[in-house]
């Protein structure tokens, strides 16, 4: 079987994206870097730049190389080529970011989020940050947004599901961030985003990354890639059913209402109760740590069951604990099919971080496609 060969157009976008992708990296660099740097060949280069040039991607900085040999000539990014903005919505706050295509930060904006979320209160958070962010530059070209809330994959909305911590109802980043982005807008939840942070940090093609925190949640990584299924949902397991505290199958959220760790009038888990209750002593606290601990492993025995991962990875504000996973390593010893358990080792904004690389990944794709 003979296999076909890359169209010249191919090739040539390639190039163009190498050339692109050392200018953001170094600054400014001669077409005899470029070579060196990229491996391609000295002709080739100068042609993408001459080309690149000509569609006002590139620019001609006046200065010129010294040193032994000719002197070359420097190129450089030119100016205008569009930011993106990388957004970020919590509990607490909602953060956005303009990023230039260097992936330097052009500016940062921040708004607390009510206390009592709504979405109109929300929605009109997410607008101001968008629009500090932007200031008078003119809309982004396009947008990636982390929502602490399952996201409908077709169209981006948040979704509401039972007992989640942070409801916000139909709040709808893309139609919010209309005004402010003329590209388009990418939203996913904040544990896919974490789990891509994982990934980019040296995590295997195959893993599971289960959450812990005021919110219960979970991404699947196969072959390298989150896998949000049909409607961008998969992974949530706070209905998954698993081990209650009298050893009767209780969904996973329930286990924490039984223990009486929700937050008063709310379905969120009060972490710090729940890190007070397993660094206690006496039968109060051991019975709550067991409890807690016979519950995650049952979710986890369910995701190795149907995932074969390589490795679980277990974040989130009360998932790193060290006392918490010595514990579900124990108990996993007995179970017929054992994976390997460690604690997040991506920071604590991880979701921020991975949407700011995905962001300028786009940014560069976007501005290649369309000069």
């Amino acid at each position: 079987m003979t296999l076909a060969k890359p169209s010249l157009g191919l090739l040539r976008s390639l190039t163009d994206e190498h050339v692109l992708n050392e200018l953001v990296a170094a600054g400014r660099l001669t077409r005899a870097e470029l070579s060196a740097r990229t491996g391609i060949s000295k002709p080739t280069i100068a042609e993408s730049v001459r080309r690149l040039t000509d569609e006002g991607l590139l620019r001609d900085t006046g200065e010129r190389s010294t040193g032994r040999g000719r002197s070359g000539s420097y190129f450089a990014l030119a100016d205008g080529l569009g930011a993106a903005l990388a957004v970020e919505v919590t509990a607490a706050a909602i953060v956005a970011e303009r990023l230039e295509l260097s992936g330097a930060t052009l500016a940062r904006a921040v708004e607390e989020v009510p206390a009592d979320p709504e979405p109109d209160g929300v929605a009109a958070a997410l607008a101001r940050a968008a629009e500090r962010a932007i200031g008078d530059t003119g809309p982004a070209r396009l947008a990636v947004v982390s929502a602490a809330d399952p996201v409908d994959r077709a169209t981006g909305r948040l979704v509401e599901l039972p007992d989640s911590p942070f409801l916000v109802g139909e709040l709808d980043p893309p139609a919010v961030l209309a005004p402010y982005v003329s590209g388009p807008v990418t939203v996913d939840n904040d544990v896919h985003w974490a789990a891509r942070a994982e990934l980019e940090d040296g995590g295997p093609a195959d893993f599971v990354y289960l959450y812990l925190g005021a919110g219960l949640g979970a991404a699947i990584v196969s072959d390298g890639a989150v896998r949000r299924g049909a409607g961008g949902i998969a992974g949530e397991v706070s209905h998954v059913v698993t081990i209650g505290p009298d050893g009767r199958a209780l969904p996973f959220t329930a286990v924490f209402e039984r223990l009486g760790l929700h937050r008063p009038g709310s379905s969120a888990i009060d972490v710090p109760l729940l890190l007070r209750r397993l660094a206690g002593t006496g039968p109060e606290p051991t019975a709550t740590a067991d409890a807690v601990v016979a519950a995650v492993c049952g979710v986890l025995v369910t995701i190795i069951s149907l995932t074969d991962p390589e490795l679980i990875i277990v974040g989130g504000s009360w998932g790193t604990d060290e006392r918490l996973i010595t514990a579900v390593l124990e108990r996993l010893r007995d179970q017929p099919r054992r994976t390997a358990v460690r604690s997040a080792t991506a920071a604590a904004d991880a979701p921020l971080t991975a949407v700011r690389e995905f962001a300028l990944t786009a940014l560069r794709r976007e501005v290649l496609a369309r000069p």
